[in-house]
């Protein structure tokens, strides 16, 4: 095996793991994801297109019934992926109000949505009709360029391929070049600046690739020129695809660790989410299940079930209110006071307080303490939805290091006769601050 056959299946590897990573969001995601389904059909398309190019694949497949077929599958798959490319350019940006001065590239993209679809489907057409017809198939080619150099059946096939290969390439080169000046985010711009300078290469393998075939047809090159030629122009386009496969997930990469630290937050507040909902079963939308099945629910996005969550504890905690008296509130604080060996952090004893006072409470309310009015719990405010959910993550972390005994004395030490109407004034839920880096 070739340097070039390991590049082969190396490229291939890598172009299937980055499909099969971006499916999920790409099928079960939010809108935004199903919007990308496009640009997920472009890598599956190269995927399978690259794996025909494969030593194994090819030589199995070109020395099958139907000659040199993994030349035939392989431009297949790869105008579709190049039909799904030119849709999800169309899609990112094509999109402007009509009314007023239209940017020059979304005119562009515009104009490209007229015709892709119309040009895919008669490249296919005309490719398969040329493959059938002129392209001399009498023996199974390994290296279908170097071998068929020089013959006008397979350069009239090949250009009807590169001129559509070709014009898609500068049409992403264009497009992608203009957003990557406009990119306000670092990150963006690498991975964007990566997949321009791909399509860069792209319309050079193309144009040389055609140029090579007609002066062929003129003049015959040698059998070891040929092949040469071949080995450099496959070398570029496995740089073509590395560039691609990396440029266009290092954006993604950043969803990537978003989408980690809201699992994270799944993992550490899944088990105080659940007996607040077993306590409150009709408060959820679905019954509270396993963490393995939380996790596993690709029909909701995770931050939206965080958000869920987030508002579910909220809840469930307000309407633990009318099982405690007032004086269960003080009695967390000396608690977690005692707990925290006297510490008066709040990043420390304020969750602390508010978990021996949730524990305390659910013990009360199943025990079958019952409702009355509200009790007093002390209020702070989060920034945003992502301290929000910070502040639960420490409450939830707290929760857990609670005994249930102690919870139980807790309750005890507030209400020794019992617990009985409160008449302090309604507060809204739980205790809210901190920082969005600390939700995970």
């Amino acid at each position: 095996m070739t340097p070039l056959d390991l590049a082969g299946y190396l490229i291939a590897v890598l172009m299937t793991a980055v499909a099969l990573w971006r499916m999920p969001a790409a099928l079960w995601g939010d809108e935004e994801d199903k919007r990308r389904r496009a640009l997920w059909g472009c890598y599956a398309g190269f995927a399978a297109a690259l794996w025909t190019k494969t030593r194994a694949v090819r030589i199995a497949l070109n020395d099958s019934a139907v000659t040199d077929l993994a030349v035939l599958i392989k431009h297949y798959t790869a105008t579709i992926a190049i039909l799904a490319i030119l849709s999800y350019i169309v899609a990112i940006y094509g999109q402007y109000p009509d009314a007023g001065t239209v940017p020059r590239h979304v005119r562009f993209a515009r104009a490209i949505q007229q015709v892709a679809a119309k040009a895919s489907i008669a490249t296919l057409v005309l490719l398969t009709v040329l493959f059938f017809t002129v392209v001399d198939r009498s023996v199974p080619s390994d290296r279908f360029v170097a071998d068929h150099a020089g013959q006008w059946g397979a350069t009239l096939y090949m250009s009807v391929f590169y001129l559509y290969l070709g014009a898609a390439s500068a049409v992403c080169a264009y497009q992608w070049a203009l957003a990557t000046a406009g990119a306000g985010l670092r990150h963006l711009r690498v991975g964007l600046g990566m997949m321009t300078f791909a399509m860069f290469i792209g319309v050079g393998y193309t144009v040389s690739r055609t140029l090579f075939l007609w002066v062929s047809v003129v003049d015959t090159p040698s059998e070891s020129f040929a092949l040469r030629f071949d080995e450099i122009t496959e070398a570029a386009q496995v740089v073509l695809f590395a560039f691609f496969a990396v440029g266009a997930s290092i954006p993604a990469l950043s969803k990537g660790r978003r989408r980690a630290k809201l699992w994270r937050a799944q993992v550490k507040l899944h088990g105080l989410w659940r007996e607040l909902m077993t306590a409150f079963p009709e408060q959820p939308f679905d019954p509270p299940a396993s963490l393995a099945r939380e996790l596993t629910r690709f029909d909701t996005p995770a931050d939206l079930r965080i958000d869920r969550w987030a508002a579910d504890i909220a809840d469930a905690v307000e309407k633990l209110r009318h099982y405690v008296p007032d004086t269960l509130l003080p009695a967390a604080k000396a608690a977690a006071a005692a707990a925290a060996d006297g510490s008066t952090d709040p990043d420390r004893a304020g969750p602390l307080a508010e978990a021996y006072w949730i524990k305390a409470a659910l013990t009360a309310k199943n025990s079958g303490a019952p409702a009355s009015t509200a009790a007093a719990v002390e209020t702070q405010h989060a920034t945003d939805q992502d301290g929000e959910v910070a502040w639960l993550v420490r409450v939830a972390t707290a929760y857990r290091t609670v005994p249930q005994d102690r919870a139980a004395q807790v309750l005890a030490d507030a209400a020794p006769a019992g617990p009985g109407p409160s008449t302090a004034s309604a507060t809204t839920g739980p205790a809210r601050t901190a920082s969005t880096e600390e939700t995970a």
